[in-house]
């Protein structure tokens, strides 16, 4: 047997200490725990008393993307300087297919939470199953139907009539996002949003064929395309909130449905800006400083892997949101 000499191993680079992690982290931290306070203030806040929940979550998120800015800047130029070997190149992807995997995990638990409310929560409230005590103690005459134009607070009577578990005040809607309450298809902006979405998803694979065929010209043509659809989506759901709370007196505090609508479609839009603002930056890369090869390209192919997850999970939203 020929013994193994140190010439068959690849080097593998170790970068220096860095407090890049910690630093993350604190971002992140302090980012939830302002989000979690202004949603509280929200609620059960004092409109009288002035809270610092927004500075804490703004300063918060800053410092975050601001970590992450220097993070994977240093991670690009070393890349560039040919340190990152095949096997780090692996770990990059089994990091990013790792980040994906929470995030299927993320929506996997509203999606649940909607399944729970819609086929259980809902029909034992009105009386169905082993709901049928507690309906006549607490929601008396309370019909169930989705979406839930008529709150169990509001089918008693209102927050006044409800002495017990008694959270606030919650009026339902006068229309919903549903397909079934649209004035006609074409003004639906739901379905366009799921025509524009699915339509970058192709163009982001067109890129990426572009790409892989050394063919930089299409590359950053469709790539830039892609882009611009995605600030088209983000557009158009900012005037999808804007009509539900300005014309069909769809609020977060609209009962469960509100709710549910708002953390589903909220949360989706946040992570399609973070999405778009991947492809960006892979765009300005590309046209700016030339960067990416059909050999070395793993940063516009994780962000695409990006985006096509959110893509999946848009087309969900509006099977089980807008349409079923």
């Amino acid at each position: 047997m020929t013994p193994q000499t140190s010439t068959e191993f690849e080097k593998y680079y170790v970068p220096e200490k860095s407090r890049l992690a910690l630093c993350a982290a604190t971002g992140l931290f302090l980012s939830l725990f302002g989000a979690a306070n202004v949603m509280n203030d929200m609620t059960y806040g004092d409109p009288s008393v002035e809270t610092n929940s927004w500075t804490i979550f703004l300063c918060g998120l800053f410092f975050f993307l601001a970590t992450l800015f220097g993070w994977f800047r240093t991670t690009i130029k070393e890349n560039r300087a040919g340190l990152s070997s095949a096997q780090m190149k692996k770990s990059y992807a089994l990091g990013m297919f790792w980040f994906i995997f929470s995030e299927v995990m993320f929506f996997f638990v509203f999606f649940s939470a909607l399944f729970y409310v819609r086929n259980l929560v809902g029909p034992w409230l009105s009386g169905e199953g082993d709901g049928g005590r507690m309906n006549g103690l607490l929601w008396p005459g309370f019909e169930y139907t989705w979406p839930m134009a008529i709150t169990p607070q509001e089918a008693m009577g209102g927050a006044a009539s409800q002495p017990i578990a008694n959270n606030g005040d919650f009026v339902s809607f006068e229309k919903s996002m549903a397909i079934s309450e649209a004035s006609a298809w074409w003004k639906w902006l739901p379905l366009w949003n799921t025509i524009i979405l699915v339509s970058s998803s192709v163009t982001v694979h067109i890129a990426h064929s572009g790409l892989l065929a050394d063919n930089k010209r299409k590359f950053n043509l469709w790539l830039g395309i892609s882009v611009l659809l995605g600030m088209i989506f983000v557009a158009l759901q900012a005037l999808e909130y804007y009509e539900a709370y300005a014309h069909y007196g769809l609020t977060l505090n609209s009962g469960i449905y509100g709710s549910t609508f708002f953390m589903l479609t909220g949360f989706h839009g946040f992570h399609v800006i973070i999405g778009m603002t991947m492809l960006l930056v892979q765009w300005l890369r590309s046209v700016r400083a030339g960067h990416f090869s059909a050999e070395d390209h793993f940063g516009f192919e994780a962000s695409s892997w990006y985006w096509h997850f959110v893509d999946v999970v848009w087309v969900l939203l509006f099977l089980f949101v807008y349409v079923l």
